[in-house]
């Protein structure tokens, strides 16, 4: 079950993205963050950037850490969010698959050792950049609620989940 642990077991856990602080992250020799958008920042039905997103986007930016968002969404879905406030993002980006991940890194002019991708779901953000040799920090989904192509991920994470909690391999980071 080594190979369970290797792709689809997150660096670290967070009940909430704006948990996760600069200080947390230059401890760990990171300067620059991959993220998710649905359900990890806002809820997947939420057009637009709330407070707690833009004041975590400041926070990050202010202690020279690069952002970039990376999402499976539309163009207009992940365009409308990020283009009002100048954050850089890739849409309709196959996660899994490892391109997207690699973009971002390049985009930021970082290597892979130092960046981190923060998701809400293990099989799409954790599992693609495990994949791809970064860390991995799995939150709780902001919303309880999905969008249909979620649903069957969901039922296989909890299976997984399941898993780490009985070997004990689950370390919530607050």
């Amino acid at each position: 079950m080594k190979v369970l642990e290797k792709y689809f077991l997150p660096s670290d856990y967070f009940r909430e993205f704006h948990s996760i602080t600069p200080q947390y992250l230059k401890d760990r020799g990171i300067k620059a963050v991959i993220t998710d958008l649905d359900n990890t920042l806002v809820g997947y039905d939420e057009p637009d950037a709330n407070e707690s997103v833009l004041k975590w986007f400041k926070m990050m930016n202010e202690n020279g850490i690069k952002v970039t968002i990376v999402s499976n969404g539309s163009r207009n879905r992940v365009g409308n969010f990020c283009d009002p406030h100048d954050i850089e993002y890739i849409f309709r980006a196959r996660k899994p698959l490892g391109s997207a991940y690699k973009k971002a890194v390049a985009m930021m002019d970082e290597n892979k050792d130092e960046t981190v991708m923060i998701g809400d779901q293990l099989m799409t953000d954790v599992f693609g950049a495990n994949r791809v040799g970064l860390k991995s920090v799995l939150v709780l989904p902001v919303k309880s609620k999905d969008g249909w192509a979620t649903i069957v991920n969901r039922k296989i994470e909890r299976i997984l989940m399941n898993y780490f909690d009985r070997k004990g391999l689950i370390q919530w980071g607050d």
